[in-house]
């Protein structure tokens, strides 16, 4: 007999456990709750702050757990959301793994730093200023590929265009570094085609900026590419209008629609105009995707030498300059 309320009281033991352990306590919840642990806070803090938020029953099977499973002091700050149809020890895996918020942040290709720095303020987390700040920073010592961009220019064109998680409270120095590093990691197949090429990462990265401003379409992205360092080595101005724009802080554009204020801006005195300055830019214009980096690097050749780009947003390639002005004539009315 008693043998058998023993077992019966360590059976009721193991049923309870289990029930406060692993059932969460509301199963079918769609509910979430963000839940902050602060700095310096242990595990006793967090348990009571988990019960008190209705997300455990039982603070000290909490404790218990995370004593057990030796995380307990390995729970990190911060902000995570949690469900009260998570269980103990969903809830103490994502603490001790770090499972913070994330925020969702996408930057387009051919965005130039002025833009990402409106979009960043734009969702409330940090002002423009302050991000433009930090893209004029030398990061040259922690990323090699930077080396041979001019120490005058920031990072317009290296802030690879993607999308990011960005955790709450990370440090806006570190999201610049994560998109350095995967600009690094995307251009990391292409290096000894560049080096290859006689021209530098800045001069492909520099081309590869006006090719995405320019055109849509990764076939004629290349043939672009061809006709603009064709250009360069004929010493022909590229007469690229995507910075005229640039110069005029005009973001979203098509030539169709600013064909006026190009044309009367084509006379501005700055480095950037490819109308009166021969040669590349100073450097990018904007941040470009891989596809128009691959064009920069692999142009094709063709007996072209000019292109316009439709309102539709076709590209029309022409070999002398009466076809491009008869081109111009029909598609830009």
């Amino acid at each position: 007999m008693k043998k058998y309320l023993i077992f019966s009281l360590i059976v009721l033991i193991a049923a309870i456990s289990f029930w406060l352990i692993f059932l969460p306590l509301e199963p079918s919840s769609e509910k979430e709750v963000i839940f902050i642990v602060a700095k310096g806070e242990g595990s006793k803090d967090i348990a009571l702050n988990l019960a008190k938020e209705n997300l455990i029953r039982c603070a000290t099977t909490f404790r218990v757990y995370v004593l057990v499973k030796g995380v307990a002091g390995d729970l990190k700050a911060g902000q995570y959301l949690l469900s009260p149809s998570m269980n103990i020890p969903q809830i103490a895996e994502k603490l001790f793994k770090g499972g913070i918020i994330k925020e969702k942040i996408t930057i387009i290709e051919g965005w130039s730093l002025k833009t990402i720095g409106f979009y960043f303020e734009d969702r409330g987390m940090w002002p423009a200023e302050e991000v433009w700040q930090m893209a004029a920073r030398d990061f040259s010592d922690q990323f090699d590929f930077l080396k041979d961009k001019p120490e005058n220019l920031g990072l317009e064109g290296y802030l690879f265009p993607d999308t990011y998680e960005i955790m709450k409270n990370e440090s806006l120095e570190n999201v610049v570094k994560r998109m350095l590093s995967n600009f690094d990691r995307k251009i990391a197949p292409y290096r000894n085609e560049v080096s290859g090429s006689g021209l530098t990462l800045f001069e492909i990265v520099t081309m590869a900026s006006l090719i995405e401003k320019e055109v849509r379409d990764p076939e004629d992205k290349k043939l672009v590419s061809g006709i603009l360092w064709k250009r360069l080595e004929a010493n022909i101005p590229l007469q690229v209008d995507a910075t005229t724009a640039y110069i005029l802080g005009r973001e979203n554009w098509t030539f169709y629609e600013m064909r006026k204020e190009i044309a009367l801006a084509r006379d501005i005195d700055s480095p950037y105009n490819t109308y009166k300055y021969q040669g590349l830019p100073p450097g990018p214009i904007s941040n470009p995707g891989l596809e128009s980096i691959i064009a920069a690097i692999y142009p094709v050749e063709s007996d072209y030498w000019y292109y316009l780009s439709t309102p539709e947003g076709e590209t029309i390639f022409s070999e002398t300059l009466e076809e491009h002005n008869l081109a111009k004539a029909k598609y830009l009315k």
